[in-house]
């Protein structure tokens, strides 16, 4: 090739809850086009990441758009449109001229008001393009996505993350860079073979130090040894999203059958079922402990208002249980911006009467109203301290909360935050003036993706039972258009 490769380069991102009500607009999307994508290289992002070897690789990267989001609910039909008029816009002009190869960073897991499988429709409509037809498409996408039989047909090679909690976000971006500098330098092009069992998992049976996704990755690494396959992707699925793809999946990047592989990925998972469907004990079984719960920190964890998955971040259950328990020298971080604005209007040691919590899901029973101190007001913006967390794979090096407020009931401490924030980097607790490790319990709202941060500073963890809207007990959301009969939703034995 004379010239450099040129590669189109574009971002897509929403893992979509679609039992929350309300619809994710236009608006609580961050969009970057042309070169403010440029911008990331060096971050802690998987676009950062594909920046850095697009140097080594001698690549001309081709910016067009990246729009992305918190997990939240329903994506507006606009948003969609706008994303796909954008890119077009970016695109057309480099399509016209040529270009090598496409690389994508995904979430897979997108649905809007009229598209179950948003990165397949977007795949779809890529292809339809003059110029794009043949052209190489690879990219990265999350562990938890509800991958698709049209993405799998629509592209070369997708990865996927192999680590949950997602430390690997920008490591598997490069891995994927890396297989599409093969593409460009052999010749070759593998194809994506693809397989969905009836089943799928709650997030807290998803993480990958833990069976029985330890094995599937095994497994999946073990097979990567054959110079004939590229890439193999155990796909966790996300269980919040009713569609009709929804659940665990694998797919194969390969230039050759490898349809024993599936199967024998697929009956592995089929085995190890039960062992994914992970769900916790209702939280009155554990607060009758929690007294005196013990040296070191204790670290609930409520998975139903998991930030990571889509919920609110205001749910009340720790909240009621830690002030019904009087759980001594307690924290708990509620996203609720009414508070904060309430609590702005006082100074440091007043009191006063603050609705908290309880107005983001129909599933939560409602504010909780306490007489609370003011501690402090801050800005909610840090600076990650763990570049490879979870949080960065969404938000590379820093994360903005919005305004903040930290007030004291009795021995509970409270950070109030206006954007919600996933409990996946100490410097939430930091930035604001408080220790993680001087609590005796803090609660978060998380299913897996806490514990890279937690795990190094809690002396024990427990999951706990609450109503939201990201409960590990799936029979209790109102499937539609999954595909049945499906584990744990019926009977398969």
């Amino acid at each position: 090739m004379s010239r450099p490769p040129r590669i189109l380069l574009a971002g897509l991102f929403h893992e979509t809850h679609t039992f929350l009500e309300g619809t994710t607009a236009l608006s609580d999307f961050t969009l970057l086009r042309g070169d403010e994508l440029l911008a990331l290289k060096g971050d802690a992002s998987p676009i950062g990441g594909v920046l850095d070897l697009a140097d080594e690789f001698g690549w001309e990267i081709l910016p067009t758009v990246d729009y992305r989001a918190q997990p939240s609910a329903m994506v507006e039909d606009l948003v969609i449109e706008t994303f796909w008029a954008d890119f077009v816009d970016h695109a057309t002009p480099h399509l016209t001229e040529g270009v090598d190869g496409i690389y994508l960073v995904l979430h897979g897991a997108m649905v809007s008001q009229s598209q179950d499988d948003v990165e397949g429709e977007i795949l779809q409509r890529l292809r339809a393009l003059p110029g794009a037809e043949n052209i190489p498409v690879f990219g990265v996408f999350d562990l938890h996505a509800n991958f698709t039989q049209r993405m799998a047909a629509l592209s070369d090679c997708l990865v996927a993350y192999r680590e949950n909690p997602h430390t690997d976000a920008r490591e598997a971006a490069g891995n994927a860079a890396r297989l599409l500098q093969r593409c460009l330098t052999t010749g070759e092009r593998p194809n994506q073979q693809f397989i969905h069992p009836p089943l799928m998992w709650p997030p807290t049976g998803t993480a990958t130090a833990m069976e029985p996704m330890k094995t599937l990755e095994a497994m999946a690494r073990e097979m990567e040894q054959e110079p004939s396959t590229w890439s193999v992707s155990i796909v966790a699925g996300f269980s919040f999203a009713d569609t009709p793809e929804t659940g665990v999946s694998f797919v194969i990047a390969s230039t050759v059958d490898v349809s024993n592989h599936l199967q024998k990925l697929s009956s592995t998972a089929w085995t190890l079922r039960e062992l994914g469907n992970a769900t916790e004990p209702h939280i009155s079984e554990v607060f009758g402990g929690l007294a005196e719960p013990g040296p070191g920190l204790t670290v609930l964890v409520e998975p139903s208002d998991n930030i990571g998955a889509g919920a609110p971040g205001d749910g009340t259950g720790l909240l009621r249980a830690f002030i019904h328990w009087r759980v001594p020298n307690c924290a708990i971080c509620i996203a609720d911006p009414e508070a904060v604005a309430e609590a702005s209007h006082y100074r440091h040691g007043d009191r006063l009467m603050l609705a908290i919590g309880g107005k983001g899901s129909r599933m939560d029973a409602g504010p909780v109203q306490i007489e609370v101190e003011v501690i402090s007001h801050g800005d909610g913006q840090f600076e990650l301290e763990d570049k490879q967390s979870h949080l960065a794979s969404m938000s590379g090096d820093s994360f903005d909360m919005g305004p903040c407020a930290i007030v004291k009931h009795k021995e509970l401490t409270i950070l109030l935050t206006s954007i919600k924030t996933p409990p996946f980097d100490l410097g939430q607790w930091r930035s604001q003036g408080l220790e993680p490790k001087d609590f005796s319990v803090i609660g978060v709202k998380a299913a897996v993706a806490h514990r890279r941060a937690y795990d190094s500073i809690a002396a024990r963890m427990i999951w706990v039972d609450t109503a939201g809207p990201c409960s590990s007990r799936l029979e209790t959301l109102p499937f539609q258009k999954i595909q049945r009969p499906i584990f744990p939703l019926d009977d398969m034995a």
